[in-house]
């Protein structure tokens, strides 16, 4: 678990990183992070405008230092996003972050009719796999758009480019992993620590 300074901390690198890509097209260096950015964590970067989202990828599994994969999906997120066009200079100061940083991901271990039960919204992402189709959904899209568990669960399969009821299928791969989410209240100002848990969307 990351303390609220070590997420500020983890937003203002991505929002360094951001800007520094967009505005020089260079990289920055993480560097004098306090040691839980050298360990291998999961972490998305999700990136919103006006209130719609511009941008949001990520590492699932824990295969970087934090530090490393934050500078990462920062950039990728405001220029490698396919849903969107690259952020122009302009348009940073209008920029929200939000950084998720996950556990790794584990196999639900319940019979396929039981998942919807086992699906915990609020706190639960999901990873949908089956062969070369995968997608993922961060704990917060559940209770940001209203979903009971079910339709957490199909519209991760969609994402997936699966059918929607495609969880159901004995040969498809449902994990599921923890997050702290960190967020801008605005554009550059007040961090805070974002808790989905204890929304009564239910299952």
């Amino acid at each position: 678990m990351l303390t609220l300074d070590e997420g500020k901390i983890a937003i203002k690198l991505a929002r360094e990183a951001l800007t520094c890509f967009i505005e020089k097209k260079a990289r920055i260096q993480p560097k004098g992070l306090p040691p839980l950015f050298n360990e291998k964590r999961g972490v998305f970067v999700t990136l919103h405008e006006d209130g719609e989202l511009r941008g949001c990828i990520g590492y699932p599994q824990p295969v970087l230092p934090l530090g490393i994969a934050i500078v990462d999906s920062a950039i990728n997120a405001c220029s490698r996003d396919p849903r969107f066009p690259c952020i122009k200079p302009t348009e940073i100061i209008n920029i929200e972050l939000e950084v998720t940083i996950l556990t790794k991901p584990e196999l639900y271990n319940v019979p396929k009719t039981r998942l919807p039960a086992a699906v915990r919204i609020g706190k639960d992402g999901l990873i949908v796999s089956r062969g070369d189709y995968s997608g993922l959904l961060l704990p917060q899209v559940a209770p940001e758009w209203d979903f009971d568990s079910i339709e957490f669960l199909s519209h991760t399969c969609l994402k997936a480019g699966l059918p929607a009821d495609a969880w159901l299928d004995e040969n498809t791969e449902i994990r599921h992993f923890e997050a702290q989410i960190f967020a801008e209240v605005a554009p550059g100002r007040e961090i805070i620590e974002k808790n989905y848990a204890d929304t009564s969307c239910g299952v």
